[in-house]
């Protein structure tokens, strides 16, 4: 599609956007703002109890970012004022219905008024607790379709999922929808209302148990990995959002809908400018972690493609498909992701990691630079236990018996040993499924 035709569409709309404070989120509305200066409004939903903590919430966490550095130089003294014109900040909250806008003045006003809703709530902690998932994953994704259905004017619904809900097919991940019941590994139909039973039961009875809030949290993650599972999900996360899937697809109707499914996002390549990232995301714990010498292995298939694709990228994607698809009644599905195009191995990861890292390596505590050099791969499951087993098992059984000769002398050292050590494996017990992962 021609720019011009993109800005065009985007000339006296009016979006509105869930999750606002978030990564993605805020990429999208600096973009639009950026852009299109003469888009009509921008109802970002944020979560929050009332209007003055939801602009406190904005002003913290989403316009004071560094992002905003290129609007504010375009701007200048007239950028409150243009925010003001331009951008209605919204509290709500997208797991309850009318998503949780109890100012009835405003929520007549969106529904009259807005023309795109892009839906980018979500909890994308692989472990997060089940019924926390579900709310905002999977029903959160129905409460902003039947916001949608609400719209008068509305053109285009844009949901955003992960290119991860699909499972691979000889190699492929495929763009196609999700009906309602499908599973992954094609076991008994999945009931998604009975999925919210199975939560709102287990809640109940560790309640009724007098169960500690961190026995909670603790059993309530475990029971989200349990049921991804056992359809042939590797983790809650992708779960969720499968089902949330699900269910648009089974309940739009006539609506125009696009979901968008990226693969690893990553920090932005050029727009407003190359770099920014907010936070240690996905990946680049791994390279945090080498450049200040603590990986000292490296898990995962050498051939494995690592999957990255820029912020800006997938914020440029959903914006051509939102264009693109307005006012056709339809479902479609985009993967915004590398791996076919610009492929990169978990080898070529390593070594942009020792050039980068060589060149401008990280400064310790003590202001010395600390000096990486090639990490073990372990190429295998089985390699990785038996270098566990003899790097940090067996010492720590060795701790254990010292710790009872010496009467819990050594008992904080064991403890702290135990912990890092169960630390390790639950991360490599989520991540695994994507070290090893051959999917294009």
């Amino acid at each position: 599609m021609e720019l011009g035709s993109i800005l065009h569409f985007l000339a006296d709309k009016s979006i509105l956007v869930t999750g606002a404070t978030g990564f993605l989120a805020k990429i999208f509305a600096e973009k639009i703002l950026r852009v299109q200066p003469n888009v009509k409004k921008l109802y970002l939903l944020l979560r929050a109890a009332d209007s003055k903590s939801a602009m406190q919430r904005f002003n913290t966490e989403v316009i004071a970012k560094d992002l905003f550095r290129v609007l504010k130089e375009k701007c200048g003294r007239n950028l409150n004022s243009f925010i003001s014109q331009k951008v209605v900040v919204v509290p709500g909250d997208i797991a309850c219905e009318n998503l949780g806008v109890k100012d009835t003045d405003l929520l007549k006003e969106m529904w009259k008024e807005v023309d795109v809703v892009v839906n980018l709530a979500a909890t994308t902690n692989f472990d997060e607790r089940y019924d926390v998932s579900l709310d905002i994953n999977t029903f959160g994704a129905v409460h902003a379709l039947n916001f949608s259905k609400k719209c008068s004017k509305l053109k285009v619904h844009v949901h955003v999922s992960t290119a991860y809900v699909s499972g691979e097919k000889e190699g492929l991940i495929s763009e196609t929808p999700y009906y309602l019941g499908e599973t992954l590994n094609g076991t008994s139909e999945l009931d998604i209302d009975r999925e919210r039973e199975v939560a709102e039961e287990t809640l109940k009875q560790l309640r009724v148990e007098d169960s500690s809030q961190e026995s909670i949290k603790s059993a309530m993650k475990d029971l989200g990995i349990q049921r991804a599972r056992k359809y042939g999900w590797p983790n809650t996360y992708v779960f969720t959002k499968a089902m949330g899937e699900m269910l648009l697809g089974h309940m739009k109707e006539n609506m125009p809908l696009v979901i968008i499914r990226p693969t690893i996002v990553s920090s932005t390549y050029k727009e407003p400018f190359p770099g920014w990232v907010e936070g240690i995301r996905t990946i680049d714990s791994l390279a945090v972690s080498y450049g200040k010498g603590r990986l000292t292995c490296f898990l995962g298939d050498p051939t494995t493609v690592i999957d990255l694709i820029p912020a800006d990228m997938v914020v440029n994607a959903m914006i051509v498909a939102m264009v693109a698809h307005a006012n056709q009644p339809n479902e479609t599905i985009y993967h915004i992701g590398s791996s076919l195009s610009n492929p990169m191995d978990s080898t070529m990861f390593q070594e942009y990691g020792l050039q980068y890292f060589t060149k401008h390596p990280w400064i310790d505590k003590e202001g010395k630079p600390v000096i990486v050099g090639k990490v073990k791969v372990l190429s295998t499951m089985d390699n990785f236990r038996s270098y566990i087993t003899i790097r940090y098992l067996l010492p720590l059984k060795g701790l254990q018996l010292l710790n009872a000769a010496c009467c819990q002398y050594f008992r904080n050292e064991y403890l702290n040993m135990y912990r890092k050590i169960k630390y390790v494996m639950r991360l490599i017990d989520l991540y695994q499924p994507y070290l090893f992962f051959k999917g294009v």
